[in-house]
């Protein structure tokens, strides 16, 4: 059973969607979809949060095509709402643009004057005939053969279409429902989602872990949770104890609640049964897991409860995770040249929260991006991917496909593995993120992490909320120098611009001995951010270089 439940104050409503009923569904509109296109076209799925997407993705795999998720195109959240649609229709070529729900008119007209969408067909579920599936005829799929096209999420780049196969799918599956214990009797759901359906780990985690399982989720909108955070923690504290120990999301998400969620609201809240609270998608924050158990312990909730971890889509999902009903693994660390070494936790050093070990076929590696050569424990690599789950490449895009998806190790030429662009290391045994390769801010030759350097100004003032701060190294006069994008969340108060502009640089001087080249305060929702919440650090780059951020101006009058 599949549940499309919205919540507020802590009821449950909205439709629901049996097993039988999606299969019925999916076979009518495969039969549609096979009257107007063949096996291999790819289908832009163009649906907002709602059940009308789970028939639709799955009409795709029964007719044999290639389900293409993404952000449906809606006025009033950018300036031009065709960007991304447009660079994926270029980049795919879709057959087909399927819709449906309520927002199917709203996109259909939104659509209707651009002229490169013009040859493609529109099918809407919402006015399909009366659902027949006695047309539908059955595929021959190869476990091979691409199941969908996952498109990036675009927090360091141009986003790519992920070719993932169908088994890479249900080998990362058995991966979640091991690492997730959707196993037993006492536990056959997958929980509560508020993740977008086409984000990887919303879809993968999610949507595709529930029929995998064949087990109940219940899902509610991003809108919604973004609105009013307590409504996430409200539907895992209505539907405990068996269908909702386990939800998750990435750490801004955590951070939101605790920052969001009022006293009067914790009151009512059962977290108890919350056996499973997956971190991942970003750069998990000890400081965060730690705000978020003195905040929501008297409401029942467990540490041993969180289970960070890693993925990409480029691997599936899941890569890593931690273990059941243990408390994160954090620890201290100093480095010095390229090695972290563990130091006792009241010593100056850097404190990180492992990603936990590799679940059943994956092959992690940390690697010397230059040399190609594998890294002893402890030293700080590029983390490369071998196994099972790994993607077939990216759409139409071979060079890109080969540098990414096929290296090879030296000197005996292993591989091939998946070079995921993410910095870690390994000790003793738990795999640590320490940050992205192409994010890395060299300044005279010394490495920052700038995942570090917005955690240290994100913590300053009331008014920088959770994932509105990007550092960034930005060329000037030949030099690498720091820059700081600080999103302003005023409310009702009363800033003094100047003022926070000395403690962000005085604060990275005295804790990081580097001098802010320049700090902006911008104007909330300034930083392009990808549809899960993390900000757009590429995308971020160029609008500072262009000029095209929006700055906060303090009030005249107030």
């Amino acid at each position: 059973m599949l549940d499309d439940d919205f919540f507020d104050s802590g009821i449950v409503n909205g439709p629901s969607l049996s097993y039988g009923q999606l299969d019925k569904l999916a076979r009518s509109i495969a039969a549609r979809l096979q009257s107007i296109g063949r096996m291999g076209d790819r289908v832009l799925l163009l649906f907002g949060p709602g059940l009308e997407f789970m028939p639709a993705f799955f009409g795709c795999l029964y007719a044999g095509m290639i389900p293409v998720p993404t952000y449906p195109p809606v006025r009033g959240l950018e300036l031009d709402p065709l960007t991304s649609v447009r660079r994926i229709v270029k980049d795919c070529d879709p057959r087909v643009f399927l819709t449906g729900g309520d927002i199917a008119a709203e996109v259909q007209q939104l659509c209707a004057d651009e002229p490169n969408f013009a040859s493609i067909q529109w099918l809407n579920t919402n006015a399909m005939d009366v659902p027949t599936d006695e047309h539908w005829q059955r595929p021959k799929i190869d476990p091979q053969s691409i199941a969908l096209l996952q498109y990036t999420s675009g927090s360091t780049g141009s986003p790519r279409g992920v070719m993932v196969s169908h088994d890479n799918i249900m080998k990362n599956e058995y991966i979640i429902q091991l690492a997730f214990n959707h196993m037993t009797h006492r536990r056959p759901g997958v929980g509560v989602c508020w993740l977008p359906f086409h984000h990887d780990m919303g879809l993968m985690g999610c949507v595709l872990q529930s029929v995998f399982v064949d087990g109940p989720c219940y899902f509610m909108s991003p809108l919604q949770f973004l609105r009013k955070p307590v409504r996430w923690l409200q539907a895992i504290s209505h539907l405990a104890p068996l269908t909702a120990y386990a939800s998750g999301g990435p750490n801004f998400a955590f951070e939101l609640c605790v920052r969001k969620v009022k006293e009067e609201h914790k009151a009512t809240l059962d977290l108890s049964s919350w056996e499973i609270a997956c971190v991942g998608a970003e750069t998990v924050s000890p400081g965060t897991l730690e705000r978020f158990t003195k905040a929501f312990a008297p409401c029942g909730f467990n540490p041993t409860a969180f289970f960070p971890s890693y993925g990409l889509a480029e691997a599936t999902l899941l890569v890593t995770g931690g273990r059941h009903f243990e408390p994160p693994v954090i620890r201290n660390f100093v480095e010095r040249l390229g090695r972290m070494t563990p130091t006792a936790s009241e010593r100056p050093g850097r404190q990180l929260v492992s990603s936990g070990r590799p679940w059943l076929y994956q092959e992690v590696v940390i690697v010397d991006p230059d040399s190609a050569r594998e890294c002893p424990p402890g030293r700080v690599g590029e983390i490369w991917i071998s196994g099972p789950c790994v993607a077939k490449g990216y759409w139409n895009r071979p060079e890109e496909t080969a540098l990414t998806f096929k290296a090879f190790l030296e000197p005996d030429r292993r591989g091939p593995f998946l070079r995921t662009g993410d910095l870690g290391f390994f000790d003793d045994g738990e795999l640590f993120i320490s940050g992205r390769l192409k994010d890395l801010i060299i300044i005279r030759g010394r490495n920052y992490y700038p995942d570090d350097i917005e955690c240290t100004v994100r913590k300053l003032h009331e008014a920088f909320a959770a994932g509105s701060t990007v550092a960034l190294g930005c060329e000037t006069d030949g030099e690498e120098r720091l820059v700081i994008l600080q999103e302003i969340d005023r409310g009702n108060r009363r800033l003094d611009k100047r003022q926070l502009t000395i403690l962000i640089r005085q604060t990275i001087a005295e804790e990081h001995q580097l001098h802010a080249h320049d700090i902006r305060l911008l104007r909330r929702g300034a930083l392009p951010k990808t549809t899960s919440g993390k900000v757009q650090r590429f995308a971020s780059r160029e609008l500072y270089a262009t000029g095209q951020l929006l700055e906060w101006t303090e009030p005249e009058n107030e």
